[in-house]
């Protein structure tokens, strides 16, 4: 049996707040006084643990510069008795390059050994490292006693060439702290939760660690930052690979375990992605109010599907209490839509409201010269600004109820649609943040029986209604939009997968249904609108949010290899 070193290790997996130092600073110092009374060797902390690792260009700013290591004081003087790991950014000493690495401190008994920094610093997705940090070119190890510690920042872990099939670097750090004779190897993370990714983490430690014989730390971020939420579910593995500690995903984790205890955590990370799907979503809600100073939220209720799961995972991340739907039915809204939004708000316990936009839409239309909305149109310009009209008057007042009472607006536009942008540019595209932005609509009814697994939640007859926005007499989704069971696989192959469109038609799609779909996601009219959506949680590899980047004007256009023509779309 491989021997661990004799030594007792805390996770520190705690919820940090962008630029709040101080703040960040405290729970690091209450995770310390817990360590201690656990009687802890070390304890380790997530990336930039102190300033805080989405901070994106504050990280540009000379001031934030000059001051990145006074925080770091305090830390030192309170690890008397134990070793601390801990995630920070540090100015470089180099005249040329960043101004900044991304650095895990060593502090040992009040005393800083040194730095490892950061060597490989992605620019994929969420990430944008060399924007802002300079990359490290050496390892070193910390001696602690008998144990040689090695610290990887984060990538510096994640490209073992035993593990992956692709690799992004040629080099990998971890291996070469590894080959330096580490015999205790911590990784600092901060790797935003996405679907499945849990259980990879667990089985890429677990590699790591068996493959070299030697007990592996890995403490992840957790909270929301703005759409990045971060999961945490931290691992400790053991020199045989096996995972003596497991940390609670989507919560703070501070906990003490013995690396050579040889006993396997029975915690397991959760085995049903959807259930994962809704922890991320309210975290994210939870997290980005809190952290905005919001304690209440306001969201427009349909009677459909995406706008009650939004209100199941808002009052579960703040309280029903303190949530506010507001029903604003038109002329073309159903009586039964009206009742099964009532009937939710019941349910969930939450207030419903409804406040009428007939008189204001009726003035606007006829002062704006504009046709009743009617199936049979031929002016489909006319009839679709008589639609968003509609749309538009419920964002002007949802977005004065925000303003008038100080509650966050949540928009509840699903990934299927903002896709191919059908949604309204200023109306229901209003909000502070999209809260199932990055969700499929199919993903919604997932998330809707799950919440329904229990007790009825959300009503049977909002989830087994056709889909429709209730802007015309006899309108429906499926008139505008493929059926979603045919649509929103195509969209996860070319979102989440990246597949090309010839690789999705090989997997059983029908060309001219990838064609069509795909060219409506990259049209330059629809780009222009999620340009404009508001912050947006992240669940998926390569979502629509922050980290996707397309050009709003272009001539570019999916099409079989066969045809040539570029063709613009409407601006």
């Amino acid at each position: 049996m491989l021997k661990s070193p004799q030594m007792r290790v805390t996770i520190g997996q705690i919820n940090t707040t962008n630029g709040d130092c101080d703040g960040n600073v405290a729970r690091i110092l209450e995770a310390i006084e817990q360590a201690k009374k656990e009687s802890s060797d070390l304890v380790v902390f997530p990336e930039i643990t102190i300033q805080g690792y989405t901070s994106f260009d504050w990280f540009l700013d000379p001031d934030v510069v000059r001051s990145a290591l006074d925080p770091l004081n305090k830390i030192i003087d309170a690890t008397e008795g134990l070793t601390v790991v801990v995630g920070t950014v540090r100015p470089s000493d180099q005249s040329t390059g960043r101004r900044l690495y991304n650095s895990a401190a060593v502090i040992r008994n009040r005393a800083l050994l040194g730095y490892a920094d950061k060597t490989l610093l992605p620019e994929y997705d969420v990430f944008d490292d060399p924007r802002y940090f300079e990359p490290a070119h050496e390892r070193r190890l910390f001696n602690l006693d008998e144990t040689k510690l090695g610290v990887a920042v984060c990538e510096d872990f994640w490209n073992d060439k035993t593990f992956w099939k692709q690799r992004l670097y040629a080099n990998d750090p971890a291996e070469e702290l590894i080959q330096l004779g580490a015999n205790l190897l911590v990784s600092i993370n901060a790797s935003p939760f996405n679907k499945g990714k849990m259980g990879m983490r667990c089985e890429m430690v677990s590699h790591r660690a068996k493959t070299s014989r030697l007990p592996i730390v890995f403490v992840n971020l957790v909270g929301g930052n703005d759409g990045i939420v971060f999961d945490g579910a931290s691992i400790i593995a053991d020199a045989e690979g096996k995972i003596i500690m497991q940390a609670p995903p989507f919560e703070e984790f501070i906990s003490t375990v013995d690396l050579n205890c040889g006993t396997p955590d029975t915690r397991c990370l959760p085995g049903d992605d959807i259930a994962s799907v809704r922890q991320a979503l309210v975290l994210g809600v939870r997290d980005y109010a809190r952290k905005n100073g919001f304690t209440k939220a306001v969201f427009g209720s349909s009677g459909g599907i995406d706008s009650a799961v939004v209100a199941a995972l808002a009052c579960e991340a703040l309280g029903a209490e303190n949530v506010l739907a507001v029903m604003m039915p038109s002329p073309y809204t159903s009586r039964a839509s009206i009742e099964d939004s009532n009937e939710l708000g019941k349910n969930l316990r939450m207030k419903v409201i409804e406040k009428p936009i007939n008189v204001a839409f009726d003035a606007l239309r006829k002062e704006l010269n504009l046709p009743e909305p009617s199936p049979d149109t031929s002016n489909r310009a006319a009839e679709n600004a008589v639609e968003n009209l509609q749309s538009r008057l419920r964002g002007n007042v949802l977005m004065t109820i925000s303003n008038a009472e100080n509650r966050l607006l949540l928009s509840t536009g699903n990934k299927s649609e903002l896709a191919l942008g059908y949604c309204t540019l200023y109306g229901d595209t209003n909000g502070g943040l999209a809260v199932i932005g990055d969700v499929l609509k199919t993903e919604v009814y997932e998330l809707a029986r799950l919440y329904n697994r229990e007790r009825e939640v959300i009503p049977l007859s909002i989830i087994d209604k056709r889909p429709s926005a209730e802007l015309a007499p006899g309108q429906f989704d499926d008139q505008s939009l493929p059926p979603y069971d045919k649509l929103d696989p195509i969209l996860k192959l070319y979102f989440e997968q990246k597949e090309s469109p010839d690789e999705i038609i090989a997997a059983g799609h029908d060309p001219s249904l990838v064609f069509d779909i795909l060219n409506r996601v990259e049209s330059p009219a629809n780009e222009f609108k999620r340009r404009q959506l508001p912050p947006t949680l992240i669940i998926s590899r390569n979502a629509i949010g922050i980290g996707r980047r397309r050009p709003v004007s272009h001539r570019y256009r999916r099409q079989p290899k066969t045809s040539r023509v570029g063709q613009a779309g409407p601006t």
